[in-house]
């Protein structure tokens, strides 16, 4: 493919597939290990992305217009912790003229979500209140399609369509052409009743049933959730009294051997869904104080950060609501840092926005204050970046610093909460463990199957009954226009 087209590829996609093999590892992932189809997709992606200057797309090259209308944007999280790409499609029209402008922004977002995160999958909502014929624009959706299956590998993980019009209905069969099986069951059809069995109400908006009082706005740029928790550096409630570093290591030191397993385990984590029985087990094992402190460490280029993904608080029931980041600076210059929430209403930062002074290293103190417990779709945001030697670290300064800083020299790194539950499990659970008695036998789950198939059979038959009858009023509906109009035509015809 190179000898034969490397003139319709960009050089640096060339390049990044050749240094990046997770990027090739989601290509195969998509097209089932099948070489051959996986080189026809980086093949077609490749000279997509050529021909839409995808690497080159930016604020700038965009019409201000399409960020201000706020049809595409990301915001929050589904309930497996993967981020949202909103579709409003009451804001989107036909227009043959801007299609290409609108199809850039789709482009713009996936690549821009592609590169911050590293090619995380996300979850694409497509909010249908409020629309009608006139927002049909086939050509538009089948060109999001294939965004998701052709271009961008291993990137969609579902796609939660809201409140369907009826009229839509033929439209949306066509797009099930094009989607493929795989695509296909990731489609999941929802209403106000059923829609937060994949997003929590906190994501969702008013009108969707969710008490999210997010309102888009451009500028700046929506590009996350992060926000600055509130009291930055400032007084922390009596519950909140950060503990001294001392009790942390005492802790520490306790848990030493424990923590090393606990360590070895999270190493081989990818994401919270592939953690095993056992790991949960031994995770149980541990007081969530002793877990404060992991031994896993991000290396970046300025900063060092202690735990490298997850920060562990303790359920309701535990009670432990504190958790230490540790951040050694591995520079030779002062390193101003920020710590932003995307729950900045649920969480003290202590401090959230300060520096760090070379081959030093500092403790951050995050807590839950109130009545709040922890989330799996919380997540933390620490940005860093070098200053001169010359510049001052008061606040004043600080502020000053992150306002001049370009973006390019901003070293980000996120964490995601997780959640550490009781560890003392009930006593019907240690009978049940200790008889080695399964929660439900294969008789019972063939059972439950055979009842769904056979609700699933009823509601199919009567949806056949509702299209038979809708049929057969249309035909009566048109014989009933036609006898009308020979009737009209008789009548007329008799007086002439």
């Amino acid at each position: 493919y190179l000898l034969d087209k490397s003139d319709k590829y960009d050089s640096r996609d060339v390049e990044r597939l050749q240094q990046d093999d997770k990027w090739v590892e989601n290509y195969l992932i998509w097209r089932h290990d099948v070489v051959d189809d996986t080189l026809k997709m980086i093949d077609e992606s490749f000279q997509w992305r050529k021909e839409y200057t995808v690497n080159d797309l930016s604020e700038s090259v965009l019409p201000k217009w399409l960020f201000e209308i706020g049809a595409l944007f990301l915001h929050g999280y589904d309930k497996e912790g993967y981020k949202l790409f909103w579709f409003k499609v009451k804001h989107h029209t036909r227009d043959p003229k801007q299609q290409l402008d609108k199809k850039k922004l789709v482009a713009f977002w996936l690549e821009h979500y592609a590169k911050r995160d590293h090619g995380k999958p996300l979850t694409v909502v497509f909010d249908m209140a409020e629309t009608g014929i006139s927002h049909i624009d086939l050509d538009f959706v089948r060109f999001i399609v294939n965004c998701f299956t052709d271009y961008y590998p291993n990137f969609l993980t579902k796609i939660v369509i809201f409140e369907m019009p009826w009229i839509m209905n033929a439209a949306f069969k066509i797009v099930k052409g094009w989607l493929g099986p795989d695509a296909i069951s990731m489609l999941k059809f929802t209403n106000k009743n059923d829609v937060q069995e994949y997003i929590s109400g906190e994501y969702l908006p008013p009108h969707m049933g969710g008490t999210d009082s997010f309102k888009y706005s451009y500028p700046p740029l929506v590009d996350d959730d992060f926000q600055t928790p509130l009291c930055e550096n400032g007084p922390i409630t009596n519950e909140d009294e950060h503990e001294s570093k001392e009790e942390i290591d005492a802790d520490t030191k306790e848990s030493g051997e424990v923590n090393e397993v606990q360590n070895l385990n999270q190493k081989k984590m990818n994401s919270i869904e592939h953690i095993s029985k056992s790991e949960e087990t031994d995770k149980t094992e541990v007081k969530p104080k002793n877990t404060k402190k992991a031994l896993t460490t991000f290396k970046g280029p300025l900063l060092h950060i202690s735990p490298a993904e997850e920060l562990y608080f303790g359920s309701k029931e535990t009670g432990e609501k504190k958790c230490l980041i540790v951040l050694t600076n591995v520079t030779k210059n002062v390193v101003a840092f920020k710590v932003r929430t995307t729950a900045p209403e649920k969480y003290r930062v202590k401090p959230s926005n300060s520096s760090c002074e070379p081959g030093t290293s500092l403790d951050i103190i995050v807590s839950l204050h109130g009545g709040f417990a922890a989330s799996l779709q919380d997540r933390f945001l620490i940005m860093a970046a070098e200053m001169d030697q010359s510049s001052g670290a008061g606040v004043p300064e600080l502020t000053q610093f992150w306002k001049d800083v370009p973006r390019t020299k901003v070293m980000e790194h996120r964490l995601r909460c997780h959640v550490i539950e009781s560890s003392k499990p009930s006593s019907l659970t240690l009978k049940d463990n200790a008889f080695n008695i399964p929660a439900k036998t294969n008789e019972d789950l063939h059972m439950q199957l055979t009842s769904l198939l056979q609700i699933n059979k009823r509601l199919e038959e009567q949806m056949h009954r509702c299209l038979w009858f809708q049929q057969l009023s249309v035909v009566l509906s048109l014989l009933s226009v036609t006898v009308a109009a020979f009737c009209f035509y008789l009548a007329y015809a008799q007086r002439s």
